[in-house]
C-alpha cells in the first residue's frame, strides 16, 4: 500500500511526495481523529479507497484532525467533497468546500465557522461577496474585499480593521482612493500615494509619516519635487534628489548629508548629459 501512496502522491504533487518518495511519512501530529481518538482505518466508510493509494493514515485522512491530510484526502478525492459540507468538524467542512460543487456552497456563508464562511466566499461569483460585508471575523471580511466587484469596493472604506483596507486600496479604482487618504493607518496611506493619481500626491507632502512620503515623492511630477525636497527625512530627500529638475538638484547639492549631496551631482550630471544630447 505504501507504494500506491506514494505513487499517487507523486503524480499529483501534493505536498509530503518527497518524504513518501523516499519511503517516509511526512512529519507532523500523531493521527488522531478531530475529538482526540485514535484513527481506526478498518471502521473508515472509505476504507476501500486504502489500497488503492487514495487514502492513508498520518498522510491523506478525512478523519484526522490535521488540516492538510485532510486537504489530501479531497485532492485525491474531490467527487467526495460534497457529502462533507454539512460534517461537525470545521477542517473538513473548509477543506471540502474547495473542492465542492459550486452549487452546493452558497448555504456555507452561514456557516458557524469563519474559516468555511471565507472559503466559500473566495470560490463564489463576486456577487455573493456583499452578502459577508459586515461579517464580525477580519478573515471572512478580508476574503469578501478579494471578491467584491470593483464597483462595490466603497462599501469596506471605512472598514475597522486594517489588514481589510489594504485589500481595498490594492483593487480600488484610483479615483476613489482620496477617501482613504487620511486612513489612521500609514500603511494604507502608502498604499494610496503608490496608486493615486499622481496630480494628488501633492498632499502627502506634510504625512506624518516618513515612508508615506517618499512614496509620494517617488511618483510625483518633478516640478513639484521641491515641496518635498527640505524633508527631514534622509529616504524622503534622496527620492528627491534621484529624479529632481535642475533647481532642486542644485539645493540638494549643498544637503548636510553627504548621500543626498553625492546624489544630486549624479543628477546634475545626468540632466547635462540629457541636456546635451
Amino acid at each position: 500500500m505504501r507504494g500506491t501512496v506514494r505513487d499517487a502522491a507523486m503524480r499529483l504533487g501534493l505536498s509530503g511526495a518527497p518524504d513518501l518518495r523516499a519511503g517516509l511519512m511526512p512529519e507532523g501530529p500523531e493521527p488522531l481523529d478531530w475529538q482526540g481518538a485514535a484513527i481506526d482505518c478498518g471502521a473508515c466508510r472509505h476504507a476501500a479507497r486504502l489500497p488503492q493509494g487514495l487514502c492513508g493514515p498520518a498522510w491523506a485522512c478525512v478523519n484526522d484532525r490535521y488540516a492538510r491530510r485532510i486537504e489530501r484526502f479531497f485532492l485525491l478525492g474531490p467527487e467526495l467533497a460534497d457529502a462533507f459540507l454539512t460534517h461537525p468538524y470545521f477542517e473538513v467542512r473548509a477543506q471540502a468546500a474547495r473542492r465542492a460543487n459550486l452549487f452546493r456552497l452558497p448555504h456555507l456563508l452561514e456557516d458557524p465557522d469563519p474559516a468555511v464562511r471565507a472559503v466559500a466566499i473566495l470560490r463564489l461569483p463576486p456577487a455573493q461577496a456583499r452578502r459577508l460585508i459586515a461579517d464580525p471575523d477580519r478573515a471572512v471580511r478580508i476574503a469578501v474585499a478579494h471578491r467584491l466587484p470593483p464597483a462595490d469596493l466603497h462599501l469596506m472604506m471605512r472598514d475597522e480593521d486594517p489588514a481589510v483596507r489594504l485589500v481595498i486600496v490594492r483593487r480600488a479604482e484610483v479615483g476613489t482612493l482620496p477617501v482613504l487618504a487620511h486612513d489612521p493607518d500609514p500603511e494604507i496611506r502608502r498604499a494610496v500615494a503608490r496608486r493615486v493619481d499622481p496630480a494628488w500626491l501633492i498632499h502627502f507632502s506634510g504625512d506624518p509619516e516618513p515612508l508615506v512620503r517618499r512614496a509620494a515623492a517617488e511618483r510625483i511630477e518633478p516640478a513639484h519635487l521641491g515641496a518635498f525636497a527640505s524633508d527631514p527625512d534622509l529616504r524622503v530627500r534622496h527620492a528627491v534628489a534621484e529624479r529632481a529638475p535642475r533647481p532642486v538638484a542644485l539645493r540638494l547639492a549643498e544637503d548636510e548629508d553627504p548621500l543626498i549631496r553625492e546624489t544630486a551631482l549624479l543628477r546634475l550630471a545626468q540632466l547635462r548629459e540629457e541636456s546635451d544630447a
